[in-house]
């Protein structure tokens, strides 16, 4: 029985092992940078925010998608939600 025990412990504690390193390997492989600012258009406030790998997006309060170029934070696409 005491085997058992010792047994079930090394495997649950290699498995929290494991874990952890997925966790760090993955969160570690691609740092997400934030914009330092976002120019919305006059008026508008942001609700929402979301990115992609090259772009980023804003959902302002009067029901827009407002998508940014990533790296020269240039406004691609404004989509209205109706």
């Amino acid at each position: 029985m005491r085997i058992l025990v010792t047994t079930l412990t090394a495997v649950m504690i290699f498995g929290l092992l494991v874990i952890v390193a997925l966790f760090v390997i993955r969160f570690s492989s691609q740092p997400q940078m934030l914009p330092d600012s976002i120019a919305l258009p006059d008026g508008t406030k942001a609700k929402a925010f979301t990115m992609g790998t090259d772009w980023y997006a804003v959902v302002t309060d009067d029901e827009q998608i407002l998508i940014f170029d990533r790296t020269s934070g240039v406004l691609r696409q404004t989509i209205t939600v109706n």
